[in-house]
């Protein structure tokens, strides 16, 4: 009988953790997130009376039907913008308007983020460096920066971010106060089934709490600090201009041509002279070697016969026939 009340009571308690914890998870964005403030509240009031070293503690909030006169209006939210801006500016000296630049950048208590320099295929130097500055001194590091050379092209952004600041403030409140509730639930717990179930939701809210946290950091240094990318490049060549021809122009230009046609003439006999020596040695040798050689004995050519006709041999054969 005792057993079977243990275990109904240990049922119930496991019931109602899950349903406090799923009430806690869902807190995150709405009643939940107020209840986990509420829970948190004592402690963090005193954490800051301890951090205030006994000072005395504020005065009562007036009464609603009271209203003070002396009270002082809520204070307007800070917007909060991400600013960038490009510049694009032709300098003479490129090297003197960079170290300007990042003067006037260390100046305004900021610091260059990145740095690079090319030159193209006309020669022309062209260094991209980026700097982060305060928006405090945004304006002013900007208008410096415009007027140090000829501005070739400008571009300023500001992107407002202040609602997407106060959600990520209000989310890593709640999940703060989340995580504080589980370890406070787990401060409480007895059972080691709640333990380990209480230690996985805590791993998983203090997970979320850090991605919260990242988030809230990134938007604080872009809205804290505005970005200028600064390109200065050399100023291109000049280009001279076209004269109109005279007769001493014509003149020049025919003497080069001139000089030219006889340079190629020239270079093509110092390149065919080797061939012609080389070829004229050949043929002398050829003709020595001719004149040299012992001559050949001429053949004596046989005799010649007259040609005795057909008919008259055939009157001689039969002549002869006769008489024998």
């Amino acid at each position: 009988m005792h057993s079977s009340r243990q275990r109904s009571a240990a049922a119930l308690a496991a019931l109602s953790l899950v349903g406090v914890l799923a009430l806690t998870g869902c807190g995150a964005g709405g009643e939940g997130a107020a209840q986990d403030k509420a829970a948190v509240a004592p402690a963090e009031g005193k954490a800051q009376e301890g951090a205030r070293g006994g000072a005395a503690a504020p005065a009562p909030a007036a009464s609603p039907g009271g209203g003070d006169k002396n009270a002082q209006p809520p204070a307007a939210v800070r917007p909060n913008v991400i600013r960038t801006a490009t510049l694009g500016i032709e300098s003479a000296d490129v090297q003197k308007t960079l170290a300007a630049a990042r003067a006037a950048a260390d100046g305004a208590g900021g610091y260059v983020g990145s740095e690079s320099t090319k030159r193209g295929g006309n020669g022309r130097m062209t260094s991209t460096v980026a700097l982060r500055v305060p928006t405090e001194r945004y304006d002013a590091v900007l208008g410096a920066m415009e007027g140090s050379g000829k501005l070739l092209h400008r571009k300023v952004d500001a992107v407002d971010v202040t609602e997407k600041v106060a959600d990520i403030d209000s989310r890593v409140s709640s999940q703060q106060a989340s995580v504080a509730r589980v370890r406070e639930m787990m401060g409480k717990a007895s059972a080691l089934s709640d333990v380990v179930m209480l230690e996985g939701e805590l791993s998983r809210r203090q997970s979320d709490l850090e991605s919260l946290l990242a988030q809230q950091t990134a938007l604080k240094d872009q809205t804290s600090m505005g970005t200028i990318t600064l390109e200065v490049s050399e100023p291109a060549p000049a280009v001279p201009e076209k004269k109109k021809p005279t007769f001493l122009s014509a003149l020049g230009a025919g003497w080069a041509v001139f000089t030219a046609v006889l340079r190629f003439l020239t270079l093509t006999v110092g390149a065919v002279l080797p061939f012609a020596l080389a070829g004229a040695v050949v043929l002398l040798l050829f003709r020595l070697f001719r004149r040299l050689r012992p001559a050949r004995p001429k053949a004596v050519p046989a005799p010649r016969w007259p040609a005795v006709p057909a008919q008259q041999g055939r009157a001689a054969d039969t002549a002869a026939d006769v008489q024998d």
